[in-house]
């Protein structure tokens, strides 16, 4: 196994008195390209990549590193930020959805030459 892609929604929070609906976003690991990060796609063409160490820890607590803040929200949902000279997007997962996808990255490995 080499690179871990997985599908996920998610709920993008904004203002609305509604709840947001869920919004197809994807999350993939490359052990060959760089073992210390993850990738974050969300709707629109928006990639962040950050370390999959600040994934872990935001998962348990409150984290943050340059434009991207992680903590858990509640017992069964964690809450990712994203800033940008455009504005912060505020995007709210499954835990049960992320720590799926930190096992398996920590299953795969890279594809020998």
């Amino acid at each position: 196994m080499s690179a871990v892609e997985q599908y996920a929604r998610a709920h993008i929070v904004t203002d609305a008195a509604q709840d947001p609906p869920a919004v197809p976003v994807a999350l993939r690991y490359d052990p060959e390209a760089d073992p210390r990060r993850v990738h974050i796609m969300l709707p629109g063409h928006h990639e962040w990549v950050f370390a999959r160490d600040l994934l872990e820890q935001g998962l348990r607590a409150p984290a943050a590193a340059g434009d991207v803040r992680i903590w858990p929200c509640g017992r069964v949902q964690a809450v990712m930020e994203f800033h940008s000279p455009t504005g912060v997007d505020v995007v709210q997962f499954d835990t049960r959805t992320l720590i799926r996808f930190l096992r398996r990255t920590y299953t795969a490995t890279p594809v020998s030459s």
